[in-house]
């Protein structure tokens, strides 16, 4: 019985780890526009994404926006005894996005050739696959 509550615990931090994570770089992009593209030209300038660099900003700041809202979502469902239910779909789904985020921010990092920058992402890569492995124990 007590290690259900371990996974519990376990699934909360999580959701609280990639709140975090993603509400914060997508709110960066967001309040610095100017700057983080610029960065973008700059890494992907010899790459064949260079054309495209205005979209793939927005979509990839959409989607860790999206995903950072999905899990802080679930925590505040968790919260609440009478949404748990809801709260455990809504976090399985908050990981699958962050799974699916991640793999984007892996693409242009391997494509930019910043290979220690994509395998900086394999351990949140991990993380999101552990959390959503968890719960299956749930």
């Amino acid at each position: 019985m007590w290690s259900l509550y371990i996974v519990d615990i376990a699934c909360f931090l999580l959701a609280i780890f990639f709140a975090i994570l993603f509400l914060q770089s997508g709110f960066d992009k967001v309040f610095n526009r100017d700057d983080n593209i610029s960065y973008f030209r700059t890494h992907f300038q010899a790459t064949y994404f260079s054309n495209f660099i205005i979209l793939l900003f927005w979509m990839i700041t959409s989607l860790e926006c999206f995903t950072g809202i999905v899990c802080l979502s679930s925590i505040l469902l968790l919260l609440s005894p009478t949404t748990i239910s809801l709260a455990y779909h809504l976090l399985a789904c908050g990981f699958i996005f962050s799974n699916i985020t991640i793999i984007c921010l892996f693409l242009g990092q391997r494509i930019a050739k910043d290979y220690a920058g994509a395998a900086s992402l394999a351990v949140y890569f991990v993380n999101s696959i552990v959390g959503l492995l968890l719960l299956n124990f749930i």
